[in-house]
């Protein structure tokens, strides 16, 4: 990461966040404590206000940025409610990426309920009575062949099957059930629409090549061939 994009994110971090400490900075970005000394420096050269608080970490001066988005505090708890809810669902890249987009709506939060939606998430815990000690890190990918109608290869792994196949499809939805994602697409073995949990594909790679799309409906679907879970 370049300096100027560190420093973009140290500001943004900053701004979701009343208070952080230049160990929590150097371990997010990989560097010395030094740099983030530096880093530190830099921002306020530019005129960003960081406030130093002897002992306990770097702030932003109250005020310093009014966003035209305001979050009133029951839709600012919603997001921290979320992402516990995200959490659950065990795609490391889906996991990872709503975290990064979380820290940069909570920028916009004011110091207010930035305080309290922290108290909040401290307050939350989710149980998983039927835990499964699998997870994927696929998700976000899948996501983007999804939208780009890209073609998928696949290991895929069946429950009770020490085997996995080799599979080439074309992916058209997904939906979540029991904390497991859940991928809808045209299997080119099969000849057919297939569901595959995203947590048994050992191995995928996004193609360039682009599908036709076959205009397939989840909803249809369902309604026509449910899946049995």
């Amino acid at each position: 990461m370049s300096q100027l994009s560190r420093l973009i994110s140290i500001l943004t971090l900053l701004r979701s966040k009343r208070l952080l400490t230049a160990t929590e900075l150097a371990n997010k970005f990989n560097v010395s404590i030094r740099t983030i000394y530096r880093d530190i420096r830099k921002l306020e050269e530019a005129g960003i206000p960081v406030t130093t608080i002897e002992g306990r970490g770097y702030s932003l001066m109250e005020g310093y940025h009014i966003s035209p988005v305001q979050f009133t505090e029951k839709q600012a708890n919603a997001l921290i409610t979320a992402q516990h809810l995200v959490n659950q669902t065990q795609d490391v890249s889906f996991i990872e990426d709503f975290k990064e987009a979380l820290i940069k709506i909570k920028s916009v939060f004011r110091s207010s309920i930035q305080e309290k939606s922290e108290l909040l998430d401290s307050k939350i815990h989710i149980f998983d009575a039927n835990h499964e000690n699998l997870t994927s890190n696929a998700l976000s990918e899948i996501q983007l062949a999804i939208t780009n109608f890209n073609f998928i290869e696949i290991n895929y792994c069946k429950a009770n099957d020490t085997q996995s196949s080799f599979r080439k499809i074309e992916p058209y939805a997904f939906y979540s059930t029991n904390h497991k994602w859940i991928l809808m697409a045209w299997c080119h073995l099969r000849h057919d629409y297939r569901a595959f949990r995203i947590d048994r594909i050992e191995h995928f790679k996004i193609l360039h090549d682009k599908f036709e799309d076959r205009k397939f409906n989840l909803q249809t679907y369902f309604q026509s061939c449910p899946y049995d879970k």
